[in-house]
């Protein structure tokens, strides 16, 4: 019988197209992921993605039929059938939220406000009113209207956002992310996100070639940030690499330490923000 955990993130583990669940680090617990990028295609290339056979691209068009089908079956399975107590861990037993993430960028989707306004209407049909529903995301195209659309309905539906920002410098921004970006519309789309949607920062921090980032990349990325404005973010969900990196930089990103991890984040405390370290 096969267990959930936190090492392993496998979107086919309930043999479904869309629908998959993990344990969670940062959740607390399950989180019910929604792939939208089932052709392992993302517009960035981050060299500690887990995402084998990743290909620069966007999402396919979605069956929304198949995924209504397939998020309604399983929200049944959860809540009235005996699959927490056979694939979780004692203790972790509870469903911590909806999360559209998976092999890409899952804003890329067509629809993509259509396809949250489902999910939302899902959620509520099977009971479940008060579970969030996240997106987690690079935010690449937040200047989109289907997806400045999808993050009101979001916001309405008590959601909230995980923006990846994991540098302020564009050399470290492409090194890290595999794009070329300037922190500055980094900062901008991070802005406008947070006035449509709340919205945390989740930063992924490790050390590259053997080395942790220098005081100087730290420095860009609190300066990027606070270009965005710390008062209209929710804080930082700082975590290291927990799983083994499926892309070909993967020998030169090895995890920090939780005494290391911690201290950035009581550096990114300084600045007046909320952190939550996900060793």
């Amino acid at each position: 019988m096969k267990v959930l955990k936190v090492t392993d993130h496998r979107r086919d583990f309930a043999g479904m197209t869309y629908v998959y669940p993990v344990l969670s680090r940062r959740a607390g617990g399950v989180s019910i992921g929604i792939n939208l990028n089932p052709n392992n295609a993302c517009n960035w290339h981050c060299v500690y993605c887990q995402v084998p056979n990743l290909t620069r691209g966007a999402a396919p068009e979605i069956d929304e039929v198949l995924l209504k089908e397939e998020l309604r079956s399983f929200l049944l399975a959860l809540t009235t059938g005996d699959y927490l107590e056979r694939h979780v861990p004692e203790g972790l037993r509870r469903i911590q939220d909806i999360a559209f993430s998976g092999n890409g960028e899952p804003t890329s989707a067509s629809h993509f406000d259509r396809i949250v306004e489902r999910v939302v209407r899902l959620r509520d049909e099977a009971g479940l009113p008060n579970l969030p529903v996240r997106l987690i995301t690079n935010g690449s195209l937040v200047h989109r209207p289907a997806v400045q659309n999808g993050l009101k309905v979001l916001a309405k539906a008590g959601g909230e956002v995980w923006f990846k920002v994991d540098a302020g410098r564009a050399d470290d921004i492409e090194r890290i992310n595999g794009v070329s970006l300037d922190a500055e519309k980094v900062s901008r789309s991070l802005a406008r996100c947070a006035e449509l949607c709340p919205t945390w920062v989740q930063t992924c921090l490790f050390a590259w070639d053997g080395v942790p980032p220098t005081e100087a990349q730290i420095d860009a990325y609190l300066r990027c940030l606070d270009a965005a404005g710390v008062d209209r973010l929710r804080g930082v969900l700082l975590y290291g690499v927990a799983r083994e990196s499926m892309q070909p930089e993967a020998a030169r990103v090895t995890p920090l330490s939780e005494a290391q991890l911690q201290a950035y984040g009581d550096r990114i405390k300084e600045q007046g923000l909320t952190v939550r370290v996900s060793p």
